[in-house]
């Protein structure tokens, strides 16, 4: 058992000289929590073999590529690979010849020279003493040092030495209390940003945001389950109106915690979305310049462009980033009515599913063509799949507009084509004029749809997050609420909140139990992490 820090050890011994027995009971089960979140966030792993990785990519070349060793062979792998009687320098690079450890003492294989770091433990990453080796970046460079390092494992003298599995560091510096499972899992994200929405969104866990909104969920649960504990210690001896008035107490802060995880788990699921990248679909007739516009938006020639009608016969995705957005952008045939083409008309029942799953629909106009929507078009805008859907209309080939009134005309005809207002931007895909106006556009509706605006930043959690925030701590409060409402069972109430508890441990990872958890969590880190 992990001894408990002093300031605890001294409030427990107090608390059991006091006479009521509701006092001694709360004292105890906090102090039980306070171990419990103790000894499950501090596992040592000085009896785990040394592991080392390479922790940039693997098989490419580079200028530098950087190895990480991390356990108590730390110091040992250091001397053996740099052939010195001396321990590493704490928190200081230097400049040293690496060689292999098995050659002669007289004549050293060299492989090469490396500026190197170590990390004391417990003042490292992952909590254990850590080496870092930067070398060359070639293939036969690192090869050479990784096979130095395989080499210096020797069961016969208790030098246990391996390759590290994959997320193994990140795992060591959990095991040793250096973060809980909200921070690993940002790291985890952080790795995998790709954009500018997806890196800011990371970090609400990396820098603990989330750790410390649950934990304090955890506190006013743990508080008000004191309450309850303290009316099934001594409810015989209280005033039935007063255990009455304390129930109401905790089911008027379990309403409002609902509340507040509710508006969490709505934040999350608009920010999602930052993950997986926002559908947008382009809808126009042919030779609208859907294509174009693509080019114009993403400035890379991704679309064909021609000006024979229907070149854009299937839908093609491409996945482009927009002011630090994710976007799967959607190009599609062009729809128009009369066709014969059996192709064409597959390319088009593609175009319309497509945009029936979209977030943001771009429809582009014509203005040289008349009308400017086809009848097509108008039906696929008034059924019931377009109710509500994001839609923005863009007057394409502006540079063909001979003037403001004829603007002001195409415009008003549009908006009387439509049951309620949508902006309507003209751009020209020739000159890029208005393509500005209609990007800053697009990040304003991105910015909305997914709570990121300047005020407010995007929060990432892992699917294993929201399924315990929704499956254990939101059932629990609901199973207390009837437990009060129905039976007035102040005992299964408190039970049921003891499971609000424990999923919030859960997704800390200070719950017993972790082990089943863990695989899932660092499973798909890279190796080096």
């Amino acid at each position: 058992m992990i001894s408990p820090p002093n300031r605890t050890v001294d409030i427990y011994v107090r608390c059991l000289y006091l006479s009521q027995r509701s006092v001694m009971n709360l004292c105890f089960r906090n102090f039980t929590l306070l171990l419990h979140r103790r000894s499950q966030s501090t596992i040592s792993t000085r009896h785990l073999p040394t592991i080392y990785a390479l922790s940039t990519p693997t098989g490419q070349r580079s200028a530098i590529a950087v190895v990480r060793v991390s356990g108590g062979h730390a110091k040992y792998i250091y001397r053996a690979l740099t052939k010195t009687l001396q321990d590493p320098k704490p928190r200081t690079a230097i400049l040293k010849k690496l060689y292999n450890p098995k050659s002669q003492v007289s004549r050293p294989n060299l492989l090469d020279h490396a500026l190197t770091l170590f990390f004391p433990t417990p003042k490292s990453f992952t909590g254990e003493d850590v080496l870092e080796l930067h070398i060359h970046g070639g293939k036969a460079v690192t090869r050479s040092v990784l096979k130095a390092i395989e080499s210096l494992h020797d069961e016969t003298s208790e030098k246990h030495i391996r390759y590290a599995n994959a997320g193994e560091f990140s795992l060591r510096a959990f095991q040793n209390g250096k973060f809980d499972l909200t921070e690993i899992e940002g790291i985890r994200e952080l790795i995998d940003a790709e954009t500018e929405s997806q890196r800011r969104s990371a970090l609400s866990s990396l820098n603990g945001e989330n750790r410390n909104k649950f934990d304090m969920w955890r506190s006013q649960i743990i508080a008000n389950i004191a309450q309850l504990t303290a009316i099934i210690d001594f409810g015989e001896d209280t005033e039935m109106n007063d255990i009455n008035d304390i129930f109401d107490t905790v089911e008027t802060n379990m309403l409002r915690l609902k509340r507040e995880i509710k508006d969490f788990i709505i934040k999350i699921e608009k920010s999602s979305i930052l993950q997986s990248g926002i559908k947008l679909v382009l809808l126009g007739q042919p030779n609208a310049g859907k294509s174009s516009l693509i080019n114009a938006i993403s400035n890379e020639d991704i679309s064909i462009v021609s000006q024979i009608p229907g070149t854009t016969r299937d839908a093609l995705e491409n996945l482009i980033e927009v002011n630090g957005f994710k976007v799967k952008i959607c190009d599609t045939a062009g729809i128009r009515d009369n066709i014969s083409d059996q192709i064409e008309l597959l390319g088009i029942e593609k175009a319309i599913k497509k945009s029936h799953y979209c977030d943001i629909c771009l429809i582009l106009i014509d203005p040289t063509q008349k009308p400017l929507l086809s009848n097509e078009m108008k039906k696929i805008l008034k059924s019931s799949q377009f109710v509500g859907k994001e839609i923005v209309i863009v007057i394409n080939k502006k540079d063909l507009i001979s003037g403001l009134g004829e603007k002001n005309s195409i415009e008003s005809e549009l908006r009387s084509q439509f049951d309620k207002k949508h902006p309507i931007i003209a751009i020209s895909c020739l000159n890029f004029d208005g393509i500005t106006n209609l990007v800053n556009k697009l990040t304003e509706m991105f910015q909305h749809m997914s709570d990121s605006g300047v005020e407010f930043d995007p929060i990432a959690v892992s699917q294993r997050v929201r399924e315990i925030l929704r499956n254990d701590i939101l059932f629990g409060i609901e199973q207390f609420l009837i437990n009060k409402q129905l039976d007035n069972d102040v005992v299964m109430a408190s039970e049921s909140l003891s499971h609000v508890a424990d999923g919030i441990g859960k997704i800390t990872g200070e719950t017993v139990g972790i082990e089943e958890i863990l695989g899932v969590v660092f499973s798909s880190f890279c190796v080096g992490k």
